[in-house]
């Protein structure tokens, strides 16, 4: 990737390495978070075949079923309508946008963060 040497460092954007970082670590955070769900899945269902339990964890099955495949729809959502693509660019745009109301009101808070 070019790097643009108007922007200041903070805004330039992430090396392919990094990118390929991030995408490896948030993957794996991924994997390892769904195999523990899916062993907590799995002791509550062998709780349910339990006599003196029985029933007992069916209820948070269905709560943590739904809410998984909430969240799942979500970040399959997020990926298709490229929510992942440019992570830093709202951040820095609603800076601008404190920055710029500042300078019209006569204000000079933000001029030692930028």
């Amino acid at each position: 990737m070019s790097t643009n040497p108007n922007l200041p460092a903070s805004k330039q954007p992430l090396s392919r390495r990094r990118w390929r970082t991030i995408h490896v670590v948030f993957t794996a955070v991924c994997l390892a978070a769904g195999c523990m769900f899916f062993f907590k899945l799995h002791e509550f269902l062998r709780t349910i075949k339990k006599d003196e339990l029985a029933g007992f964890a069916f209820d948070p099955i269905l709560t943590y079923g739904f809410v998984a495949v909430g969240f799942f729809l979500l970040l399959v959502w997020a990926f298709l309508t490229g929510q992942f693509k440019d992570v830093e660019k709202t951040k820095h745009e609603m800076l601008d946008r404190v920055f710029r109301q500042e300078r019209e009101e006569g204000l000079n808070f933000g001029e030692d963060f930028q």
